[in-house]
């Protein structure tokens, strides 16, 4: 036993003992029994509800707005280097798993990040939230729980998203497979997902049983909880049935009006990869490729819907850029993300949240100092425009990992303390950022992280 605990667990058997021998004199006659009872009573309860509670309660945060283009948090810009962690849930749900959530989240307070964005979905898979439409594991939900009380203790919000446009963890194939097992459906085609009544259907219940969902361990709904920074309603949407972005387009409106019907305390996006669509001029001049204005989706379009609070932007440039070098795609980096920005500026007036970017490492002669370039131009990036006060208002990393899960990572994945000249100019982007925004609400790892460099 840890020897804190032991301390703990020595000092309550001795009240306890006490409160027993109380009781045993009360029975001699010395005073009433039932209130020599009631006091061990009542100090159990103070004691161990005490505890309890404070668990509860955790450190105090506000919820997160926005003014304009920025990010607020108790009427001061908030500006955000973060991460993701898409495996909280899924881990929490399982015992020998379960503490690498905390260990992660410590990690990355010790690190000055603010925001983790994961997963709230997991349908019909292992481990399954949704088993199938309408019924749900509470085992999975009080794993979700936890995630999000550990990340209050930590001081770190959380971006979660709802459903996956891809087939890991279920996304949208789970509920067409729904629909259509059930002879309901209208199409076997994924995106039938974006028109179908019947899965729209499905999808909203989802959405509401997870916004008005009772966490049982902080006793707060989700849907008026701060430590949740916002919603996503789709990882990487694309209908590419529909390349006019006409059908993803209605969907979109229908959804975010729906989250707000329920909760118009979080902030809400959609989850878009950033591409602009056919009608679009910076299709031929922004978009990495020919392709990306096929795909059904416009950022511009999408971000404008009223109900969306921020346009996200993601930042693939060694997948999306097939036949360039590096330098090339490095100074592809450069336009795209200026270009979103200028868009969050003139043409949104909102936010412009990099939600992913990630660095391959299968990439043909990939050197580790490559990665290590391209972190520093995304963040040096967000850096300036917030110095400005423009609407570049933060990134988060695809993904990070701790020690020990080889077997969950991917070709971005990244242990960052294992690299100290990643860690160190990772962490340098935490203090300036904090140094911009008068540290609204730090933890105390930032508070100690920002000193020892100043």
């Amino acid at each position: 036993m840890h020897m804190r605990g032991l301390r703990f667990f020595k000092f309550y058997s001795k009240k306890f003992s006490n409160c027993a021998y109380n009781i045993m004199v009360a029975a001699n006659g010395l005073v009433l029994p039932i209130l020599g009872f009631a006091s061990c009573i009542a100090f159990i309860y103070m004691s161990f509800g005490d505890f309890k509670l404070s668990y509860r309660r955790g450190p105090h945060l506000d919820f997160v707005t926005r003014n304009g283009t920025q990010f607020m948090v108790d009427g001061r810009p908030f500006y955000i280097n973060g991460w993701n962690s898409f495996w909280f849930m899924d881990h929490s749900a399982e015992g020998d798993r379960k503490p690498r959530v905390s260990a992660m989240l410590q990690a990355g307070a010790k690190m000055g990040l603010t925001v983790c964005r994961t997963w709230a979905f997991n349908d019909g898979d292992y481990n399954a939230l949704q088993i199938s439409p309408g019924k749900f594991d509470e085992r999975v939900f009080q794993a979700l729980d936890h995630v999000i009380a550990e990340a209050g203790q930590h001081r770190v919000r959380l971006l979660l998203s709802l459903v996956n446009n891809l087939k890991a963890y279920g996304g949208k194939t789970q509920y067409v497979k729904w629909a259509w097992e059930e002879g309901i459906g209208m199409s076997s085609s994924n995106d039938s997902f974006f028109y179908d009544p019947t899965i729209k259907k499905y999808f909203k219940n989802y959405i509401k049983t997870m916004l008005t969902r009772k966490n049982t361990i902080t006793g707060i709904e989700y849907r008026n909880d701060p430590t949740i920074f916002g919603w996503e309603l789709i990882n990487e949407p694309r209908c590419m049935t529909d390349p006019s972005g006409d059908t993803l387009q209605t969907w979109i409106e229908e959804m975010s009006r729906f989250v707000k019907s329920i909760d118009k305390k979080h902030l809400l996006t959609v989850g878009l990869e950033g591409f602009y669509g056919p009608k679009n001029p910076k299709r031929l001049t922004v978009n990495p490729e020919d392709w990306a204005s096929t795909l059904g989706s416009d950022f511009i379009r999408n971000s404008k819907v009223p109900e969306i609070d921020f346009a996200s932007v993601h930042v693939y440039p060694d997948h999306w850029i097939q036949n360039q070098g590096f330098e090339e795609k490095l100074a592809f980096v450069q336009k795209w993300m200026q270009s979103h920005i200028e868009d969050g500026h003139y043409e949104l007036n909102k936010p412009v949240f990099f939600t992913e970017y990630g660095f391959s490492n299968l990439n043909k002669d990939f050197r580790p100092d490559q990665r290590d370039r391209f972190y520093k131009t995304v963040l040096d990036i967000v850096y300036k425009s917030a110095k400005k006060n423009r609407a570049g208002a933060g990134a988060l990393v695809w993904q990070l990992f701790i020690e020990g899960m080889d077997e969950f990572n991917d070709d971005f994945g990244i242990v960052l303390w294992e690299r100290p000249s990643t860690y160190r100019f990772v962490t340098e982007q935490s203090c300036r950022l904090a140094r911009l925004q008068r540290n609204p609400q730090p933890n105390k790892y930032l508070k100690e992280l920002c000193l020892q460099r100043e």
